[in-house]
């Protein structure tokens, strides 16, 4: 190959399939030292990708550490810790009329070429966490980072060669070119993350080529306070979820779904939340993020009149910032409520009681993740019955995708097929069935 020469996705996906098919991917000693190589390069540029975040997103040290790179470390570990056990065949009964003699089991085979396509928001957790379980899988795999984070594309792009087996992983850069080249591709099963109408392009690119997919999207994610919680817990929970990496991330609180008074009592208490957050000015805090682009930034500017603005309100287009936002006196048809937010705009809807909340979320598309704050078992009971919700969390937003023996992912709009841990070997694999019965 001419190092000179960029390879075409035909050429890649060619030469990553040709290293499959010689089995080299398959022995677990090649899928734990993939493992450890890549937790050794996270450990040694660790710094070096917080740097890239802060460029793409304005993202703090501390942030990007906590929610990207010891976020795929921990992925890692308990991967590494179980990968074994959790790739153990499982024998089945076998019905009599087989005989005693026959045996059944099932073995988790891996499904050859893997794409991986990464979103912006999480540039490096959301690009190596579903790459990691495809390698802890046996696959070889296509990773494409986002053009719109780009100091983080080209950090990957730069030091996954230098940790990984290049005969079995590959990194394209680019943008819809790019992106539509590799999809034109046959692939074993891509790996999505972003919005819906991506996921559609997706979906029906890998239709011809029956290629599976997985596809990680977004939504409104609603938070329900009940009547009774301890609020000023609640608006410190929901600021510190809402507002993270500025309100950029798929499982957020879009918006509070409550009864009159308490949307009024919980008014002063996010504004008190907010400034134990970032301070009196969170546009000079180190700890606060900003928007990605001036598109987005546009788009969300022009979502503020939506409602009264609680605290924030604040922009400056030259610096890509909006202030972490609470508005209230939200009517459910304004334009805040008609699409995902994806910044940091937390509108507050207002509903006589849990019923019309309930009604409120089941009116709309199934979201990634629905919460609820309450301390009625009756309602944690019924809003688990009644909803359909990629992950649902109770008293705290966003902490469900970080416990590895959970499955994230999404429902309907939300999205299809789910990752993390053993999860993520289920994705990447094809569970066969074996059955054995002697000739004599």
């Amino acid at each position: 190959m001419n190092d000179h020469t960029p390879e075409q996705p035909a050429e890649t996906v060619a030469r990553l399939r040709a290293t499959f098919r010689s089995g080299r991917t398959k022995p677990v000693e090649w899928r734990t030292t993939q493992l450890r190589r890549l937790r050794e390069m996270l450990t040694a540029h660790g710094a070096e990708l917080a740097e890239a975040l802060h460029a793409d997103l304005g993202k703090s040290p501390t942030e990007a550490f906590r929610t990207e790179i010891d976020f795929t470390l921990r992925e890692i570990d308990h991967t590494l810790e179980h990968l074994a056990e959790w790739l153990r065949p499982e024998s089945a009964p076998v019905p009599a009329h087989l005989g005693a003699d026959a045996t059944a089991r099932t073995q988790y085979d891996p499904l050859g070429v893997v794409l991986v396509i990464a979103p912006w928001n999480y540039p490096v957790q959301l690009l190596l966490t579903p790459m990691l379980g495809a390698l802890a899988s046996g696959n070889a795999v296509v990773v494409k980072p986002s053009e719109l984070a780009p100091a983080a594309s080209a950090a990957i792009a730069r030091l996954l060669p230098q940790y990984l087996d290049t005969s079995a992983v590959a990194v394209v850069e680019g943008a819809v070119p790019e992106t539509t080249a590799l999809l034109a591709e046959r692939f074993d099963h891509i790996f999505y993350t972003g919005n819906g109408v991506v996921g559609r392009i997706v979906m029906r690119a890998a239709a011809e080529h029956l290629t599976p997919v997985t596809l990680e999207l977004g939504g409104k994610s609603p938070a329900f306070v009940d009547r009774g919680a301890d609020l000023s817990v609640v608006a410190d929970r929901l600021a510190r979820g809402k507002f993270l990496n500025a309100g950029q991330t798929c499982v957020a609180p879009d918006y509070v779904l409550t009864d009159p008074e308490t949307a009024r009592a919980l008014e002063p208490l996010f504004a008190r939340a907010v400034e134990a957050l970032f301070g009196t000015d969170p546009q000079s805090s180190k700890e606060y993020g900003r928007i990605v682009n001036e598109r987005h930034f546009d788009r969300l500017s022009s979502l503020l009149g939506s409602g009264r603005a609680v605290t924030g309100g604040a922009t400056d287009r030259a610096t890509k910032y909006i202030a972490p936002t609470v508005l209230a006196d939200v009517d459910p048809k304004s334009p805040v409520m008609q699409e995902e937010i994806f910044g940091p705009i937390l509108p507050v809807v207002t509903v006589p009681g849990l019923d019309e909340a309930i009604e409120f979320i089941n009116d709309r598309d199934k979201p990634l993740a629905l919460y609820a704050f309450t301390d009625s078992d009756t309602t944690r009971e019924r809003l688990a019955a009644e909803t359909s919700s990629g992950g649902l969390g109770f008293g705290l937003p966003l902490a469900h995708l970080t416990v590895s023996d959970l499955p994230f992912g999404g429902v309907g709009e939300s999205g299809m097929g789910s990752y993390h841990g053993r999860y993520s070997i289920e994705t990447f694999s094809h569970r066969k069935s074996v059955l054995e019965k002697p000739l004599a």
